[in-house]
């Protein structure tokens, strides 16, 4: 077995005893491989391994890859998009991707609802920056969403699947609370909305446990697969 294989079957079984803990079902997670930077090579290592969601964060980057791998989308294959995505570059992406993970204004989606071919839906998660740090992008106000969950505002090429969110660094307590935070903005939404807003991606290969604890649905892990980027 090589190293990449080694190191991605050791964050299933990290992954399987935060579900234990948590009494969680490991079926409930899903687990997005972050393979920016990395060669095909690497993903097709993991694919064997039985992974098949990979994220990317550069477009140019993911569509080379798109390429290369796309024969394997009939066997199960599926890409996220979990990078800072400009508008110029939604036509690349949308209706090609399971999940956009990225979306912060409301620009960008309807960028993206524009950019989706017909007949196709593409699948979203809205990002948050409730620690509203200048240096990540994201809504900081639940009140910021008015404009894109409000009846008035039909979508007819988007799914708005859930919430996207990278905590500050910070002690374990601080990032728990964080994850808390984004859980609860979840709860509300739906309330408020009366929308289901399934999907929670938070965690990361540092803090995954604590993301599973705290209801996370898809965690993102990169360097905890694949090792530290050249």
């Amino acid at each position: 077995m090589g190293a990449i294989a080694e190191r991605f079957n050791q964050v299933k079984q990290r992954i399987q005893i935060a579900c234990d803990h948590a009494n969680r079902s490991a079926d409930e997670i899903t687990l997005l491989a972050i393979s920016k930077t990395q060669p095909v090579e690497a993903l097709l290592e993991v694919w064997q391994e039985g992974q098949s969601c990979f994220g990317e964060n550069y477009v140019q980057e993911w569509r080379s890859k798109y390429e290369a791998l796309h024969t394997l989308e009939s066997e199960g294959l599926t890409w996220h998009f979990t990078g800072r995505l400009q508008r110029n570059k939604c036509k690349y992406l949308a209706g090609k991707v399971g999940l956009i993970h990225t979306i912060d204004s409301l620009s960008l989606l309807k960028e993206v609802e524009k950019r989706t071919p017909e007949g196709h839906t593409q699948d979203v998660l809205i990002q948050l920056n409730l620690a509203q740090e200048e240096s990540k992008s994201g809504f900081q106000t639940i009140e910021e969403l008015r404009s894109i969950f409000q009846p008035e505002t039909p979508w007819k090429r988007i799914k708005l699947c859930g919430l996207m969110t990278i905590p500050p660094q910070g002690t374990e307590e601080e990032t728990r609370a964080h994850f808390r935070q984004i859980k609860q903005a979840q709860q509300t939404l739906q309330s408020q909305y009366a929308i289901e807003l399934p999907e929670l991606s938070m965690g990361m290969s540092g803090d995954l446990e604590i993301a599973i604890e705290e209801g996370a649905t898809i965690i993102r892990v990169g360097t905890a697969i694949f090792g530290q980027r050249k």
